[in-house]
């Protein structure tokens, strides 16, 4: 009876260790048979600038929630499974990171180097679309993220820096872009998540199609579409490919979705970067075929 046991146990054992390594999936047909055929239906047969105004008819006009809820709103949109605060700032992959914020304590604040507190870092500046609702506080591209950091990052475009003259903990940085025509200052992400902020932009130029010809940046606004300035859409089609959705993503995609009532459809169908703005904007978005 004891050796009976012993097996029992020894093959349970074994199968939960098999289980416990699998590879997390990356790709939402990974996760999901894409369940929202039907919320994008009106995209079907469209492509370029008429697929991003249908988009943006899809996902507008947002439910979104007052600023001051946002803290509130990261406990179910920006927590990793351990239960600490999810910030791109700081997370290093795979590592322990120098630090951790958890939900409710560490808010900022005052600081004074990294890792004193977190805030809510507007990945789109704010300063470019003037503070504006609902764009202040659409949680689509608001993040937690370390306020030093943060602060240090102010309004820049994002970008890829070749000599850098300064640096997080997490491999952040800050210097002059490298990537295109553009040579001025830039903010960095780390290579996991430039993805993210991608599609962030992605989902910001589309969901306000009707303001963002007002927006003023080097990177995004001035006009409908493409909505992206030459260099930077090409940096974010190469961020979006190099980097795919991730389940991160597509979880805080779900979260979002519950409070704000609307979705980020490149996170749902990562290929309509290409069918809006990539090498398929002249084909059409057969829904069926994805």
């Amino acid at each position: 009876m004891k050796f009976h046991y012993l097996l029992v146990y020894s093959l349970f054992f074994v199968f939960l260790t098999g289980a416990c390594k699998q590879k997390p999936a990356s790709f939402a047909s990974e996760l999901t048979p894409a369940p929202y055929s039907k919320y994008y239906s009106k995209a079907n047969g469209k492509s370029g600038a008429e697929l991003k105004t249908i988009l943006s008819e899809i996902i507008g006009n947002p439910n979104v929630i007052s600023y001051s809820e946002i803290w509130k709103a990261f406990e179910k949109t920006d927590l990793k499974p351990n239960g600490s605060i999810w910030d791109m700032y700081s997370d290093i992959p795979d590592r322990k990171s120098k630090y951790t914020f958890y939900a409710n304590k560490k808010r900022c604040g005052n600081y004074r180097q990294e890792g004193d507190c977190y805030n809510r870092e507007h990945s789109v500046p704010r300063s470019w679309f003037r503070n504006a609702e609902p764009m202040h506080s659409d949680l689509f591209h608001i993040y937690p993220t370390d306020g030093y950091v943060n602060n240090r990052r102010g309004n820049l475009p994002f970008g890829e820096v070749g000599i850098f003259s300064w640096e997080s903990s997490n491999g952040s940085r800050i210097g002059q872009n490298t990537f295109g025509n553009y040579n001025q200052t830039v903010f960095e992400p780390i290579d996991e998540y430039k993805g993210d902020f991608a599609r962030t932009y992605f989902y910001m130029v589309t969901a306000y199609e009707d303001q963002v010809a007002t927006w003023r940046s080097a990177q995004i606004g001035g006009n409908k579409y493409p909505a992206i300035n030459s260099w930077a859409l090409d940096m974010f089609l190469k961020w979006h490919r190099e980097d795919p959705v991730s389940e991160k993503e597509q979880k805080r995609n779900e979260a979002v979705f519950l409070i704000q009532n609307n979705r980020n459809p490149f996170i749902d169908y990562p290929e309509l970067a290409e069918y809006v703005w990539g090498n398929k904007k002249k084909q059409p978005f057969n829904l069926k075929k994805n």
